[in-house]
């Protein structure tokens, strides 16, 4: 935890309704994966609308490092010159999941000495499952025998593929990782979902959606929670893509709605996404929000109003568990109980999110009681003090969100929402100020 110089006084509206329009930053999901395959199409790509975070640029030094061509241009769209991989490289994961694990089976195709290493808390989140899924593919990778990192790989610049079994009980990237990497392989690859749940599934579908929009054949056998992914061997092309918004982000910003009353706009929200973060349409109106989705020729919006009166719910978060922080921020403020269930994998993201968020609200007065998959939530009164953050950018938002109504809220490093929200301190201010 950090000391006093760190703590960000949340702003504290009371019930004074908010009006704001709000532009959202590209989702980290799209614009990671889409980096990934555009490194190993077979011409220029160009992303417009990428998001600038700390795990994105993360993810474009790792890929420079291994020879990829990556110009960003003035208007900050990024033009990837797909090239041999090569090392020797040091690639820092940070704590970014998508680049810890998204990066060492793209590195596996390449010559030479590949080092990864993060933030400390980088070596305590599940990486076995892909060092494993590599291994048995032939690939020599130097571990300790930790399946963790830090990790070296010794790549010799060939991934026939094959066949491999993963366990994805503990993270749906480790599907994702194998499947992006999957049509550069020689033989193609059958991917082997062994465990007994697959969390964030939707997260594997918008794995799926993109190496079919770039012309990839993606099989799914599915025989209840035993899956299965074929995948065709490809060759890949360069391509324009705009990334969408990053529709997760979204959350605190529509939940200020509900929490001081008034209505929020969020623009450019996609007709038709894989993003789990849509599901906050639904989510948010069973809480009590009025939910207005404007389709137009040109784009469409998303406007959500609220009293400031908030129900409690109960709710699987299994699919949507990175929306859990904000979802349990209005149900502390709500007027009735929530139980948040199957959100057992949070345990293992940038922080123990389920002992994080008992441990913090509770001590503003709240009464959240946690199992090992659930938060049961009742409402209390709460009072002022410090949040931490536990450098996680969702436990920083819940925070700002909490302090919208409790007055005195002050929250440990709010800079950690740079990992996905280059400046989540100014679209705060920004929403609160109102329409412009």
């Amino acid at each position: 935890m950090n000391d006093t110089a760190d703590l960000w006084s949340a702003p504290f509206r009371g019930m004074s309704p908010v009006r704001a329009r709000i532009t959202i930053p590209g989702s980290k999901s799209v614009t990671n994966r889409a980096l990934i395959l555009a490194a190993i199409a077979d011409s220029p790509s160009l992303l417009r609308k990428p998001l600038h975070s700390r795990d994105s640029a993360l993810m474009i030094a790792g890929l420079k490092a291994l020879g990829v061509g990556i110009v960003q241009t003035p208007n900050g769209d990024l033009l990837i010159h797909p090239a041999p991989l090569f090392g020797p490289a040091h690639i820092d994961v940070g704590n970014a999941g998508t680049v810890m694990r998204f990066l060492p089976p793209l590195a596996s195709m390449a010559k030479g000495i590949i080092y990864f290493d993060g933030d400390p808390r980088s070596h305590e989140r599940p990486l076995g499952p892909v060092i494993a899924a590599m291994e048995s593919l032939g690939v020599s990778i130097e571990h300790g025998n930790r399946y963790a990192l830090p990790l070296t790989i010794n790549a010799d610049g060939q991934l026939k593929g094959g066949e491999v079994e993963v366990d994805a009980s503990s993270s749906s990237q480790f599907v994702s990782a194998l499947l992006l990497v999957a049509p550069a392989m020689k033989d193609g690859l059958v991917v082997r979902h062994i465990g007994k749940s697959l969390p964030s599934a939707p997260h594997i579908e918008m794995t799926i959606q993109m190496l079919r929009e770039v012309g990839v054949s993606v099989k799914v056998v599915a025989n209840g929670e035993k899956k299965e992914w074929h995948v065709s061997p490809t060759v890949m092309h360069g391509r324009e893509i705009t990334i969408e918004p990053d529709l997760s982000n979204a959350a605190p910003f529509m939940g200020a709605a509900m929490i001081c009353g008034g209505s929020v706009t969020i623009t450019d929200w996609p007709q038709s996404t894989t993003q789990p973060g849509d599901q906050l349409r639904t989510i948010l109106a069973d809480m009590g929000a009025d939910i207005n989705f404007d389709k137009t020729t040109t784009g469409s919006n998303l406007s959500i109003s609220g009293t400031g009166q908030i129900h409690g719910i109960d709710v699987d978060l299994h699919d949507v568990g990175e929306l859990t922080p904000s979802i349990a921020a209005l149900a502390v403020l709500a007027d009735s109980p929530s139980s948040l269930r199957g959100i057992a994998h949070l345990r293992l993201h940038e922080t123990d999110r389920l002992a994080a968020i008992t441990r913090e609200i509770n001590a503003l007065g709240g009464n959240i009681v946690e199992e090992e998959g659930a938060l049961h939530i009742t409402p209390a009164p709460l009072h002022g003090g410090t949040f931490h953050t536990y450098e996680d950018h969702r436990l920083a938002t819940a925070g700002a969100m909490i302090g919208l109504r409790v007055e005195g809220i002050k929250v440990e490093n709010i800079a950690t929402t740079q990992k996905t929200l280059p400046d989540f301190p100014g679209a705060w201010t920004s929403l609160l100020e109102g329409e412009k």
